[in-house]
């Protein structure tokens, strides 16, 4: 920061140089400029100075094309306040509940505590929930073509806004007033293979004396990318760190006893069995390591031979397919001298695909109780516990695209009002508006039953582990495609997500003060909101019939009514005081009655061109709708029975302990809570505005932001822990556990966890854990935002821009639980993904017919995958230029990722797929635009 100031400063003479030189030039001289007052995210009251007591960072429709940013989301990605590396994104979600989602995770504070604004509007949220648990956003169904400016507020704001805006708001400003006609249409490609798309937008718009329009049109299309099409992801050969024993597929047509430290456990396939799979798998010898607990501890051993498949990882989308259809309307209609009509409609139609890899059989599946991973094979020569595992190839299920889920969603934004004057100082607007969200999803999955009797038949015993005849030809032969369909289905999920709001802002002057105007705004607002979510039966956690998938339901609705009014006090010429305070009243089934937050700033000018400026505010989060109204839910996870370890006389995080016996998996499911109560949060910041010159400034603030009771959902692992805990009296360090077996504590944790005796295992097998939302976890956040923005004119050598932001997280804390200590070194936690810094910069010129523009992108460091040090930080580059042909056509062309730049190296990276999911695949982007104007 230090260096960025005396760059200004040096920068700043240079300015004032080249400006005097530009007025002698010219002979002109700076003459004063009338501005209207403009509302500007973070106030409702109109004012002429864009920058308040809380900084707001304004994205300009202009800015995004001439960063390379085709739309919105790409551009919020690089926002330095967005800092959160761990966000669910289509290269890891495929499978997941949300993998058509685009959300924004201010501050790292979560998804759901960014409030999305449409023209000060709130958005319908998504209509299926992250994870599926909370409510969010979506950022990725904005039009880029109707797009004005996007204003960020990065901290709490919710004595202007209510509930969600704990973290920010984003404040998409759409167009208006536009004249004339505008036709885009860019095209491209990545230069690593696949990603091919295209996008065209129009935008125009007409006005007369008392009336205007202003639309827009876009349809964008891209092809969906599959891992297999990168090279440094298309294979399991790809793990950097393959461990001791070298590079080995995972096994799969593989049937193995249920025992550790034993040479021998596989049973092999008969010969030829791998070659019959159209080449998709190897003949292979697996080998592993004796356990610490053997005397041969670390020592190699020989499982024996199966199939083994190196490229399944390669057959899931990194990127998805999409078909967007967007537009806008946006009208006026002056009524009379002092009342305006206006009328607003912006919707969305997209239709995507993706995959999320093959499916895999994994043993056989009762109603209602799920896959059995470990049951006995009554088969000759077997006849013990066994476990089984079966990838299919995408020949057995008729082509990869054969395993596309589909999504078709539609949103609709619709909104009418009235606004005018009196008494020449008051302004008012009345607004009504209803935001709705359809969405249906379409995934082709095997059902439990089919694979069952068709791999497995009957069950021949009723208690004690599943016992089963496996269909040995039917394992060691590929399916047909008819096969598979056959014992499949295409399950079909429907969800719709609503906003019904009405509000009446009234602000003005009230009186002058010997410093100015006593402003004030005031803002009535009435809210209902709903959603509805409706999955299919078999992926029930009450059903469970589809083979080894789950889901959830729910629905619900929400009214709520605040009132809120404003402040702007000029205390002195140079001091400025604002004073917010809002009142909301809920009512629906949850613990939330009313809500009541406050906020004031200063803002100080000692010189025209310095502010110096400080806010203080309080917020707050509604529980999210489907932490109150899901109906059940469900999910799969690999986790540690850490009282079978602890029981074991072993220690939970050991290499002794990380094997089949101690570590499997397990389902939990979940259900909404209705007792739950609001969050609530503080959030402060102090800082600067420096306009050096009138083409160089630079602002600086420092953030603090703190969140109480917010909602988590109890891990599998926190349960299990727990469990271990107050079973045994010990912890995973073997050291007393902090609560007593009779506690109240205890008995709540024991009876979330449902376990059933399972032959030949040390303890009783877990086969439900219950999880659920509770108002528990603690957050604090604190860094410093800086910026610079440097304008310098030249006849010789044209115009130049140049812009950098930087976000410094300095203080990190959370605590998970009531139960646990607040940990304060968060920021720097070897599990903590959130980037510490983000920056962004552009350097823009533009000379007669022709402009240019470099723009960069650095992420911090990270933590590298075996917590031993950092990673080094991720820099990508983007770069375009353009030229005006006539004065209607111009031509662009775009190269995004210049170098090519994917992820940094992380040799101890061994998990798929080797790189953390912050970093995008996809690699050089490639594209051409060209725009033409009409009249």
């Amino acid at each position: 920061m230090t260096a960025a100031l005396g760059s200004a400063l040096l920068l700043s003479v240079a300015g004032m140089a080249v400006a005097q030189e530009q007025g002698n030039q010219s002979g002109q001289t700076p003459s004063a400029t009338d501005v209207d007052r403009v509302v500007v995210t973070g106030s409702r009251i109109k004012k002429v100075d864009v920058e308040g007591p809380a900084p707001v960072t304004v994205i300009t429709a202009e800015q995004i094309q001439k960063e390379g940013f085709v739309t919105v989301f790409d551009a919020l990605e690089t926002m330095t306040q967005n800092n959160a590396g761990t966000n669910q994104n289509e290269l890891n979600s495929a499978g997941g509940f949300t993998p058509n989602g685009s959300p924004v995770n201010l501050r790292g504070l979560g998804p759901g505590r960014t409030l999305l604004l449409i023209n000060g509007r709130r958005a319908a949220d998504y209509p299926f929930p992250y994870n599926g648990q909370s409510n969010f956003q979506n950022f990725g169904n904005i039009p880029s073509s109707a797009v004005d400016r996007i204003e960020i507020l990065a901290g709490g704001a919710s004595a202007i806004y209510g509930s969600d805006a704990v973290a920010g708001v984003v404040n998409v400003v759409l167009k208006t007033n536009f004249e004339g006609d505008v036709v885009k249409l860019r095209g491209g490609t990545t230069t690593t293979g696949g990603g091919d798309f295209g996008n065209i937008q129009w935008v125009g718009g007409r006005a007369a004396d008392n009336w205007s329009l202003t639309y827009a049109l876009e349809y964008f299309a891209d092809e969906p990318v599959y891992a297999y099409q990168r090279d440094f992801m298309d294979s399991r050969q790809d793990n950097p760190m393959p461990g001791a024993l070298g590079y080995q597929p995972v096994s799969t047509v593989r049937i193995n006893r249920v025992a550790s430290n034993t040479p021998g456990t596989y049973f092999a396939p008969p010969a030829g069995t791998c070659e019959k799979f159209g080449g998709e798998y190897v003949n292979f010898t697996f080998r592993s390591t004796y356990s610490a607990t053997h005397p041969q501890a670390g020592q190699p051993y020989t499982l024996g031979n199966a199939c083994g498949y190196w490229n399944d990882v390669g057959y899931q989308t990194i990127s998805n397919g999409n078909k967007d259809l967007s537009g806008y309307l946006y009208g006026t209609w002056q009524i009379t001298d002092g009342l305006e009509g206006w009328a607003s409609l912006q919707g969305y139609h997209s239709k995507s695909e993706l995959s999320g890899g093959l499916e895999a059989i994994l043993g056989p599946h009762i109603d209602g109780t799920g896959v059995f991973t470990t049951f006995n094979a009554a088969n000759p020569g077997m006849n013990t516990n066994v476990n089984i595992q079966r990838i299919l190839t995408p020949q057995e299920v008729g082509g990869i695209e054969a395993t596309h889920q589909k999504f078709n969603e539609k949103s609709l934004d619709v909104a009418v009002g009235l606004r005018g004057t009196f008494a020449d100082r008051f302004d008012w607007d009345f607004t009504l508006g209803r935001a709705d969200y359809k969405a249906t999803r379409t995934r082709p999955r095997l059902d439990g039953s089919a694979v069952t009797d068709w791999f497995f038949g009957p069950r021949l015993n009723t208690s004690g582990t599943p016992r089963y005849m496996i269909n040995l030809d039917r394992f060691y032969t590929p399916l047909t495609p008819e096969q598979y369909r056959s014992m499949s289905s295409i399950l079909k999920y429907d969800s719709h997500s609503w906003v019904n709001q009405g509000n009446f802002v009234l602000s003005g002057d009230l009186f002058e003060m010997p410093a100015g105007p006593f402003a004030f705004a005031a803002v009535l607002e009435a809210t209902s909101q709903g959603y509805d979510l409706n999955s299919p039966d078999g992926i029930l956690p009450t059903n469970r019939t589809v083979y080894n998938l789950t889901g959830t339901n729910g629905g619900g609705e929400r009214d709520r009514y605040a009132a809120g009014i404003e402040f702007s006090i000029p205390l002195l010429s140079s001091l400025k005081a604002s004073v917010a305070g809002r009142f909301d009243k809920y009512d629906d089934i949850t613990a939330v009655d009313d809500a009541r937050t406050w906020g004031a700033g200063l803002e100080w000018r000692p010189f025209s061109n310095l502010l110096v400026r400080g806010n203080y505010s309080t917020s707050f989060k509604a529980p999210d709708m489907h932490f109150v109204f899901n109906e059940g839910s469900g999910s799969f996870s690999t986790v540690l029975d850490t009282y079978r370890c602890l029981s074991a006389g072993l220690r939970p995080g050991t290499s002794a302990c990380n094997t089949s016996t101690y570590a499997y998996s397990m389902f939990a499911t979940s259900k909404g809570e209705p007792t739950l109560e609001e969050e609530t949060g503080k959030s402060w910041s102090a800082g600067l505005v420096w306009d050096i010159t009138d083409s160089l400034s630079i602002t600086a603030d420092y953030y603090d932001i703190e969140l109480e009771g917010a909602v988590t959902t109890l891990s599998s692992t926190f349960i299990m822990d727990a469990e271990g805990g107050c079973r045994t009296g010990l912890t995973r360090n073997r050291e007393p556990y902090q609560f007593a077996q009779d506690s109240a504590f205890c008995q709540e944790i024991i009876s979330r966890v449902t376990r059933v005796p399972a032959a030949g295992e040390p303890t009783d097998r877990v086969i439900n854990i219950r999880s659920g939302p509770v108002n528990q976890a603690f957050r604090h956040v604190s860094g410093i935002d800086a910026a610079v923005d440097w304008k310098m004119d030249t006849d010789r050598m044209g115009d130049f821009r140049w812009q950098l932001a930087w976000s410094h997280t300095l203080e990190s804390e959370i605590q998970s639980f009531a139960t646990d200590p607040v940990q304060t070194d968060w920021r720097d936690d070897p599990n903590n993904f959130d980037f510490r810094s983000r920056i962004r910069g552009s350097v823009g010129w533009s000379r007669n017919n022709w402009n240019a523009t470099l723009f960069g992108t650095r992420y911090g460091s990270l933590p590298n995958w075996q917590e031993t040090g950092r990673v080094s930080p991720y820099i990508l580059w983007n770069a375009n230029v353009g030229k005006q042909i006539t004065d209607r056509m111009k031509l662009t062309f775009y190269v995004n990722n210049i170098f090519n730049n994917f992820h940094p190296q992380d040799d101890g990276f061994n998990s798929y797929p080797y790189f953390w999911r912050a970093y995008s695949p996809m690699g050089r982007e490639v594209s051409a635009q060209v725009e033409y104007r009409f009249d």
